[in-house]
């Protein structure tokens, strides 16, 4: 079955973006009605894609509902997991937000999921007129920048077993929610690996308990 897109202003809950942006701004933005005029609402099943690599999706997202992984692919079939995005997180292919730009990978759903989908080109030119929303899409880059720094550092630099404490650390609400193939994807260890993690931090963790 295909993805399903609604009208977000007929479904009865808060929009997820309009929290996410207002703390961004560190104040209530201006001309929000604007935008939440245009939220669309994309439902997805387990398996569905939101979007595959080599689309037109001038947009940006924000989970309402459910688990999305974030995956590139290469010509052979492989799959390298970008990242998984939980209910408040928001997220874009940078490269689709330019004029003519595609998406230079694919995001699909792991679990029943709901996606505020927000036109990015509404958000620019409400920035162009509002400091407010100049804030808001100065941070979201500054954070999208900081990801993408941390996750290059944690892959060049931290084990397996340290890259999947800081997942635990960073995402504890995400390890009962997603298979363990894909987390031993994201970490960069195959599912036998994380298994010998898993039990070697277990037998640690006895070896301290009090006797």
């Amino acid at each position: 079955m295909s993805l399903t897109e609604v009208n977000g202003q007929t479904n009865s809950s808060a929009p997820v973006a309009r929290g996410v942006l207002e703390l961004l701004a560190c104040d209530p933005l201006p001309g929000w009605d604007r935008v939440a005029s245009t939220i669309r609402l994309v439902r997805l099943r387990p398996g569905e894609h939101l979007f595959r690599v080599g689309q037109s999706q001038p947009f940006v997202f924000f989970v309402r509902q459910g688990v999305l992984k974030m995956i590139y692919e290469t010509g052979d079939g492989k799959e390298w997991i970008k990242a998984f995005a939980g209910e408040g997180a928001f997220f874009s292919s940078l490269s689709a937000l330019q004029t003519g730009g595609q998406t230079t990978f694919s995001v699909l759903a792991l679990q029943d999921a709901v996606v505020e989908k927000v036109d990015y080109a509404l958000l620019h030119a409400l920035a162009e007129q509002h400091m407010a929303w100049q804030r808001v899409l100065r941070r979201a880059f500054e954070i999208y920048g900081f990801r993408k720094e941390k996750r290059e550092k944690d892959l060049l630099t931290l084990t397996a077993e340290e890259r999947y404490k800081n997942f635990l650390l960073e995402h504890p609400d995400l390890e009962s929610r997603i298979s363990q193939k894909d987390l031993a994807g994201y970490i960069r260890v195959t599912p036998v690996g994380l298994s010998r993690i898993k039990a070697r931090i277990k037998r640690a963790g006895n070896s301290r308990a009090p006797g």
